[in-house]
């Protein structure tokens, strides 16, 4: 008699003979939440996730990225409610200080979770 999938992360491989972790029916890789995968946007969340709060331009630096690019994906992920932003004046010169919401933590560890699930069955734990 054969056994029902259990809801653990399990290994199958797809038609084209890519390996895919599964947990019960649901694919763990298309689970990933989209917001946070993305390079720039991974490394802001865990920057914040270490740091209470950190300035547009200490972004950048530990990011080594472009303006355009800090601003593009905290705006993606400020519209998802993972992070806050808070601009204001240092004399004449603009600040803008961005801190990880609650959301926003909560999203990051679901993210790891499902990354840690993804690692462990391809690994065939």
């Amino acid at each position: 008699m054969a056994k029902s999938p259990s809801s653990a992360a399990r290994r199958v491989t797809t038609p084209g003979g890519a390996l895919r972790a599964v947990a019960g029916d649901e694919s763990v890789a298309t689970a990933l939440d989209k917001v946070i995968h993305e390079r720039i946007r991974l490394g802001i969340v865990s920057a914040l996730a270490v740091n209470e709060r950190l300035t547009f331009n200490e972004l950048k630096q530990l990011l080594q990225t472009t303006d355009g690019n800090v601003s593009v994906h905290a705006r993606r992920l400020e519209d998802a409610g993972y992070v806050s932003c808070h601009k204001s004046f240092e004399g004449r010169v603009p600040r803008t200080e961005y801190r990880l919401t609650a959301a926003g933590r909560k999203a990051l560890e679901r993210y790891l979770g499902h990354m840690e699930a993804l690692i462990e069955a391809t690994r065939g734990k």
